[in-house]
């Protein structure tokens, strides 16, 4: 069941301060707070989704729009075109990256990696 008090949803309803690199009526993005690259950021739809597959499966056709018009202008704003990764985790079991707030949102990550993110990495997958 959706937590309507996730940070993400804070965000999403501007209750929490954001420097906002993207906002559309159905989307925003902005810097994560623990970048693991020179460029980690994180686009989510403001919408009440936990995961990728209830956002597919359940957002209007605009709001899906929305959202990936503002992953779009997003990264051409931070210049990313090619080199980067986009990753989206679903579920606190994950196999590999556990998701740890159940908002729907993609990390989109370029650059430079972070000398500590070997150890980041065995945290957050363990």
């Amino acid at each position: 069941m959706y937590d309507k008090n996730n940070v993400f949803a804070k965000i999403a309803r501007n209750e929490i301060p954001r420097n906002a690199i993207v906002e559309n009526d159905y989307a925003l993005s902005f810097n994560d707070i623990n970048p693991l690259f020179e460029k980690h950021v994180l686009v989510i739809p403001k919408g009440e989704y936990e995961n990728i597959l209830e956002f597919t499966s359940k957002a209007s056709a605009e709001e899906q729009a929305g959202f990936w018009a503002c992953f779009k202008e997003t990264a051409e704003k931070l210049g990313i075109n090619q080199n980067f990764n986009v990753l989206a985790n679903a579920g606190a079991d994950a196999p590999f990256v556990k998701q740890s707030v159940f908002h729907f949102h993609l990390h989109l990550v370029s650059g430079a990696k972070k000398t500590e993110l070997n150890k980041v990495l065995k945290e957050i997958c363990d």
